[in-house]
């Protein structure tokens, strides 16, 4: 067993299908000081293994308007396991109002939104929650608050600083979807609770309270609350906010094998274009609520295209060291050769 297996396999007693929000969504907690605190331990390298079916999310049409303007237009958005799809565009294009509208928490003036379970290949033989038998799409707007959080996790932007709470019982949120009433009936979700937060890198700091975390150690929390909610979609809203030059890195590659070895599908609103080409099988560009194109990252982040949405010069060329796109804004001093001296 991987060690993933453990945080990535659902309880027993589970069904498979999902809050989309790792706490019940609307629930904010009070807000407390952070404050910068010990280093946490670095985050485990994952070898993840399947977890819930594979499950794929479709929305389809979705119009979203705030008061009486549409800020977003007639879009679509397709993830499907083992794949990594990123919106990428400038501020205000609509990628976090998709991304949200996705995960229920937004409500959209048009649109369909479905889940499609699988079965996990390498696992059919195997009886359980985990591989069950392969169904027609579920209409996703239909399940309840409960069973649509078996199936899709979201990290927003701007959790809250709860106040009273150690980092293991935020990382507990996760598990509200699997538990029964009362909180009971829910026999796996010690050790998912275990390894989200060992694979996050802040295990050690799992009985100090929250309000005493850095920005970054609190993101990280919230993406540890993420995985031990155990499902088939996971859905990231800016999660390098705030993270340090290393723990982006690792959130990422953890990100990719969640992908890659568990078959999650994984749906990422990303500012950094070399990120998304890196990371991403599937890039998704917006502008102005409308989704401009859609492709691999060769196809979408091409100079003439990106140049259009952003209004700025934007080169784009292949690193020779490793062979995946870069991107460079170009700015007027950046054609200055040498420095004017005072």
């Amino acid at each position: 067993m991987t060690s993933l297996d453990a945080a990535l396999a659902p309880p027993a007693s589970s069904a498979l299908p999902a809050v989309a929000a790792t706490a019940p969504a609307g629930q904010a907690a009070p807000a407390g000081q952070a404050a910068p605190a010990a280093q946490a331990a670095p985050a485990a390298q994952a070898t993840p293994t399947a977890q819930a079916a594979p499950t794929a999310l479709v929305a389809d049409g979705v119009s979203v308007a705030y008061g009486a303007a549409d800020v977003v237009h007639d879009a679509r958005l397709e993830l499907r396991p083992g794949r990594v799809t990123a919106l990428v565009g400038p501020n205000g294009s609509g990628k976090s109002t998709l991304l949200r509208t996705a995960a229920r928490l937004q409500r959209a003036r048009a649109g369909t939104l479905s889940l499609e379970p699988s079965p996990s290949p390498e696992r059919q033989d195997e009886p359980g929650p985990a591989t069950g038998p392969a169904t027609g799409p579920a209409d996703g707007l239909a399940l309840s608050v409960r069973d649509f959080a078996r199936h899709v996790a979201l990290l927003t932007q701007g959790r809250p600083v709860p106040s009273g709470l150690s980092v293991r019982d935020v990382v507990e949120f996760g598990r509200h979807p699997h538990r029964g009433r009362w909180g009971r009936g829910d026999a796996g979700g010690a050790v998912a609770v275990d390894q989200a937060l060992r694979l996050t890198g802040v295990a050690g700091l799992a009985d100090r309270g929250v309000d005493q975390l850095s920005g970054g150690q609190l993101q990280r929390v919230w993406l540890a609350s993420c995985l031990a909610q155990q499902t088939g979609v996971l859905l990231l809203d800016e999660p390098t906010t705030y993270l340090d030059l290393r723990y982006q890195v690792e959130l990422l590659d953890l990100v990719r094998d969640l992908a890659d070895e568990s078959r999650i599908a994984v749906g990422v609103v990303l500012h950094d274009l070399d990120q998304a080409a890196a990371l991403a099988d599937t890039v998704v560009l917006l502008h102005e609520g409308r989704v401009r194109a859609t492709g691999t990252p060769a196809e979408v982040l091409t100079p003439d295209l990106l140049s259009e949405v952003w209004g700025i010069d934007i080169e784009v060329d292949t690193d020779p060291a490793t062979g995946r796109l870069r991107t460079r804004a170009v700015a007027r001093h950046h054609t200055r050769t040498e420095r004017l001296l005072p």
